[in-house]
């Protein structure tokens, strides 16, 4: 099969098409409860909270309801796993790399009944889930197992009577809080490089898609990674989010999600034991279209990077400029992309857009649609929501917008493309940087000087020429400004769950 960079694997291709794989829509969930060294808990308190399918807005079923003292029980095991002498320091690190990669092959193994759960929690579309969530998953997985034994120090000249070198070492216990909108890839982002350095975790997941996160952790026990290593707490945000912010035996979190609530994480770490921070943050990225790019491609690519995942995206390419020359016929094939794309059944083989997630989500987004229309935006298709069908929306195009516009300012997390027109590089370049935010970018042009230039000038953590949303294992992902603090995946990864240790040795002088 092709890979997802257009390479075909061990350069031969398939010459038969696999058929589709099918969801299991009758599955029934069978982890519901706190996971904590290795075994399943009922909450302290003995609360529960529901969990919904956005498609039906039918209740799945009743997870355990974590707070304060379930997060203390957290990490109180992984502080005991992460011990000198426990059987997870004591592991070599290629067998590390080993727990990674068979972790890999569970995922393969249950890749189907995982992206159903996804589904069923996000509405997502099934295929997406499948191919998309649950291949980066894997992938990941297997990158950061051929690191476990790779993670070096230096050799570092300072005298003659002297030997320096540096170590580096696992920080010790993680705290991971997970977004709803890619429940199970955030998840294994966090997990995968922190696991790999040697050090132990306590993971939240969003309220509102706890599922996957806890079958992770039934997995976690088949390969046979130490109790405690893994730890599953779900819960709300200002309970056992908090818990897990300001604990003082946790030394570091991981926390993907708005920039309003990264804010918060940030400050609970720092009135706490200034635990170490990585933040993934909010966007409002630009996708710039130049009048010489490819524009089947541009108006493909940036349709893609704003209504993907129901628009539900950090990376979502929610503020297109397109160089004025080709603006009428940039509109005018976007909004027949719009109109096309099919919004039904995530379990449907040929849905491309399922619901929102929640109802607050979905309100928010008609407000802000709203805001779009009495501010002076022409839409050009959609706008509203999608009569008896709950919490779907239709794929909405606006022109002729503005910077001024709350629809260009501000992160609409939906299925909602403004499209606005530029004159020049220089204008463009100012007005993309123009925002809070840094975390991604797009240049459409087959100039090569144009197209380095707007790279270089634009503020943000990645950049994409003539592509979107192109992420990898190997390449790191953060951003600039309010979008974040760290990078996750790559190499740069390692850095944010280890410590750098100096050691120096003064040689005897004596004659050997």
């Amino acid at each position: 099969m092709a890979a997802l960079n257009g390479a075909v694997e061990n350069g031969q291709p398939d010459k038969k098409v696999p058929p589709l794989p099918r969801p299991l829509r009758s599955l029934e969930v069978k982890y519901t409860k706190i996971f904590i060294n290795n075994e399943w808990h009922e909450s302290t308190s003995g609360k529960k909270f529901p969990t919904y399918n956005p498609s039906t807005l039918e209740k799945i079923c009743d997870i355990e309801e974590g707070d304060k003292p379930d997060v203390d029980n957290a990490v109180e095991a992984a502080r005991a796993a992460f011990q000198r002498g426990s059987p997870w320091r004591q592991m070599d690190a290629p067998s590390r790399g080993r727990l990674l990669h068979k972790l890999a092959d569970l995922l393969e193994r249950d890749r189907v009944i995982l992206a159903t759960l996804e589904t069923m929690d996000t509405g997502k579309p099934f295929l997406q889930a499948y191919f998309i969530d649950l291949e980066g998953c894997i992938k990941t997985l297997r990158y950061y197992a051929g690191w476990a034994d790779k993670i070096q120090g230096r050799t570092i000249p300072v005298d003659e009577n002297f030997v320096c070198f540096t170590r580096h070492e696992p920080m010790g216990v993680c705290g991971a809080i997970t977004p709803w909108n890619f429940p199970l890839l955030m998840l294994v982002w966090k997990m995968a490089p922190a696991l790999c350095c040697g050090n132990t975790l306590v993971v939240k997941p969003a309220e509102q898609t706890p599922l996957t996160a806890l079958y992770i952790g039934s997995l976690i026990k088949e390969v046979g990674f130490p109790p405690g290593v893994v730890n599953i707490v779900p819960g709300y945000g200002p309970t056992a989010g908090a818990a897990i912010s300001t604990h003082d035996s946790i030394d570091k979190i991981a926390f993907t999600g708005s920039t309003k609530v990264g804010k918060l994480i940030k400050e609970a770490a720092s009135k706490s034991n200034l635990k170490r921070v990585t933040l993934e943050l909010g966007g409002k990225n630009p996708c710039i279209v130049c009048a010489d790019a490819d524009l089947d491609l541009a108006v493909e690519c940036a349709h893609q990077g704003v209504f993907f995942n129901q628009g539900q995206c950090c990376t979502a390419a929610s503020r297109v400029f397109v160089e004025e020359q080709i603006y009428p016929e940039f509109v005018k094939r976007s909004v027949e992309f719009a109109k096309k794309r099919l919004v039904g059944d995530p379990f449907d083989a040929r849905t491309e857009q399922g619901p929102q997630i929640d109802q607050k989500q979905f309100d928010k987004i008609l407000e802000l649609i709203e805001s779009g229309k009495k501010e002076g935006a022409k839409l050009e298709c959609g706008g509203l929501a999608i009569e008896d069908r709950g919490l779907f929306i239709k794929p909405t195009v606006f022109s002729e917008v503005t910077d001024n516009m709350r629809i260009a300012k501000e992160e609409i997390f939906g299925p909602v493309q403004p499209i606005m027109k530029f004159k020049s590089i220089e204008e463009v370049i100012r007005r993309a940087n123009s925002t809070e935010y840094g975390l991604t970018a797009a240049v459409f042009t087959k100039n090569l000087d144009r197209a380095l230039t707007l790279a270089s000038a634009l503020q943000s953590g990645t950049v994409w020429i003539n592509c979107y949303n192109a992420l990898y294992a190997q390449a790191p992902f953060g951003g600039f400004k309010m979008s974040g603090n760290g990078r996750e995946l790559g190499e740069y990864a390692l850095a944010e769950y280890t410590e750098v240790k100096t050691v120096t040795i003064k040689l005897s002088q004596k004659s050997p």
